[in-house]
């Protein structure tokens, strides 16, 4: 054998042990190029828990096919746009799958985005003549987008080109939808079902009710609805959605959602409506069925429900505090006295359930027995056995008077005043209107013309009845400390 064939066959002899460890080494390499795409279609659950303050908990389970092993990227697609990247957790259901690294994509492709990624590059413009009826192409570089687009074509530079551009390529890092990029290291090459949660902003909801009441204003008909928007850049289909009611704390935020509860008496809409529970010191209300939860859009769902419950019609006419410190004379004119509408959120009342934060719109049939709108008020979260007192609006036939008849100091804070109060009903009915008097400090009623009831140290109350088309004057005298 020639010495230039014997030094070739040895050297091939000593390459090939390193040969046969090539393939292995492959193996564990990352394999370059090789992106893997999971999007809604691989879903098999979603859940959505919402919150009223513009955020929720979205958790979804993904059958992820054809993962080969190994290393590789895999591209998470349909999140929602207003995805919290730092509140992802996901959960393989086996041991095999890592998420080693985790890019949030949020660049989208626009107009605006692809002529700033191509300036400085080469573009085709096609210019229309409407002589000829067809497009005339050349080809230009984009050099500048900012206040219009500047392009070089040929040697010539111009702008507000009549022309539309079309592009080679799309850039990289340009993407339709917000992404989750995942690097991914995996050992076994079978499908997997991987559940991933994180917190969006974007998703909120609110409470509202209806109240009818009958035509005595001493039972009313309530209902109440539950208003959820999506405003987070994807859609949820057949999701099982959950709200939260309660003041939630958050960095940087309050977040603060709704809860509802079933009673004896206070029905949910249907087996399929909400169903209550304790969560910490909230409420959650799980939806008993499916609920297709779509980008932008506001979904309305019945809550809950109870018939004949109790409700008594108020009359309150109120002072303020700093009446006392200083001579008036006469305050208030034909000043309107003000509607109010209290019922108990119990059991005995056909309710007792936990009321979420919400406005209450209150309704109440005409003479011809067809609905019409009364007032409206918001309430805040409500436990059941707590009393509702909703603001209607101000009566039109009750008005009052007010004027300060003596007024003297006791002290650098202390003073000692008469009051007349007149009302006037003109009405075709007796009317009870409550009079609330508040002071700052310390208040003490000398002599009054009608019973006083001590609510506080600051606040007193008279129950003043006013007759038909009549009037009826409350007068007392008080002592007031506020230092």
């Amino acid at each position: 054998m020639p010495h230039s064939s014997r030094f070739i066959h040895r050297l091939l002899a000593l390459l090939a042990p390193l040969s046969c460890l090539a393939p292995a080494a492959a193996q564990t390499a990352p394999a370059k190029n090789q992106v893997k795409v999971s999007d809604e279609s691989q879903r098999k659950e979603v859940s959505l828990t919402v919150y009223n303050s513009n955020f929720a908990l979205v958790r979804e389970v993904r059958k992820l096919d054809g993962l080969s092993k190994g290393q590789f990227e895999l591209e998470f697609r349909d999140v929602a746009a207003t995805i919290q990247p730092e509140t992802v957790a996901v959960k393989p259901d086996t041991k095999g799958l890592k998420v080693l690294e985790q890019n949030y994509r949020f660049d989208l492709l626009t107009p605006d985005k692809l002529l700033e990624k191509y300036v400085g590059r080469d573009v085709r413009a096609y210019r229309y003549h409407p002589a000829t009826g067809r497009e005339d192409a050349v080809d230009a570089k984009l050099l500048s987008v900012t206040g219009g687009q500047i392009l070089q074509i040929g040697n010539e530079i111009t702008f507000d080109y009549p022309a539309r551009l079309a592009f080679p390529e799309l850039p990289p890092n340009l993407i339709a939808k917000p992404t989750l990029m995942w690097l991914v290291d995996n050992s076994a090459a079978a499908a997997q079902n991987v559940e991933v949660s994180y917190l969006a902003q974007g998703l909120s909801w609110n409470a509202d009710y209806v109240l009818v009441v009958n035509d005595k204003d001493t039972q009313g008909d309530l209902v109440g609805w539950v208003t959820l928007s999506n405003n987070s850049g994807t859609s949820y289909r057949a999701a099982e959605l959950k709200l939260v009611a309660g003041d939630v704390n958050r960095v940087r935020q309050e977040m603060a959602g709704p809860t509802m509860a079933k009673s004896a008496r206070a029905s949910v809409v249907a087996d399929a409506g909400f169903r209550e529970e304790g969560l910490l010191e909230y409420h959650l209300y799980t939806l008993g069925r499916p609920a297709d939860v779509l980008d932008r859009e506001q979904k309305q769902v019945t809550l809950l429900e109870a018939a004949g419950l109790g409700i008594q019609k108020k009359l309150v006419f109120s002072g303020q505090q700093y009446y006392y410190q200083s001579q008036f004379g006469e305050l208030q004119k034909n000043q309107k006295v003000s509607v109010y509408l209290d019922f108990e959120n119990s059991e005995k009342n056909r309710m007792g359930m936990p009321l979420p934060r919400g406005t209450i719109r209150v309704y109440k049939a005409d003479g011809a027995g067809k609905k019409q709108f009364v007032g409206e008020d918001a309430i805040d979260h409500t436990p059941r056995d707590e009393k509702l007192h909703i603001k209607v609006g101000e009566a039109f036939d009750v008005v009052a008077d007010r004027k300060q008849t003596e007024w003297r100091s006791l002290g650098t804070c202390s003073s000692e005043s008469a009051w007349e109060i007149e009302l006037r009903n003109h009405k075709d009915e007796n009317v009870t209107v409550e009079v609330r008097e508040p002071a700052s400090g310390d208040f003490t009623i000398v002599e009054s013309s009608h019973p006083a009831k001590k609510e506080s140290s600051s606040l007193h109350t008279f129950d003043v009845s006013v007759p038909k088309r009549g009037k009826t004057k409350l007068t007392y005298r008080a002592r007031v400390r506020w230092c």
